[in-house]
């Protein structure tokens, strides 16, 4: 018994979807927008990646509060969220 089956990431829960479509509408300059229910499927806790140009020269703790605000009224349904944030490196 090694557990339940890991979730295979080509179908995105209904949570994830819906989370990742505002955060493409609110970054829409986003090069990179990853969003894992890692509570399981239930919807109570997200990992959310986002490289945008948009973070450029704002302090990681801005950046986290502009992921919040973007998702303010979801983030009442949440037990927990997790960001990690990242401006776009430059490409030669």
């Amino acid at each position: 018994a090694f557990g339940p089956p890991l979730r295979t990431y080509t179908a995105q829960t209904d949570g994830e979807a819906r989370v990742t479509q505002i955060l493409k509408e609110k970054f829409p300059r986003a090069a990179a927008i990853k969003v894992v229910d890692i509570s399981g499927g239930c919807g109570a806790m997200y990992e959310i990646h986002i490289e945008s140009e948009e973070f450029k020269e704002k302090r990681t703790v801005q950046q986290h509060q502009m992921v919040n605000q973007a998702l303010s009224e979801e983030i009442k349904a949440m037990h927990g969220l997790r960001i990690f944030t990242s401006v776009p490196k430059c490409r030669s």
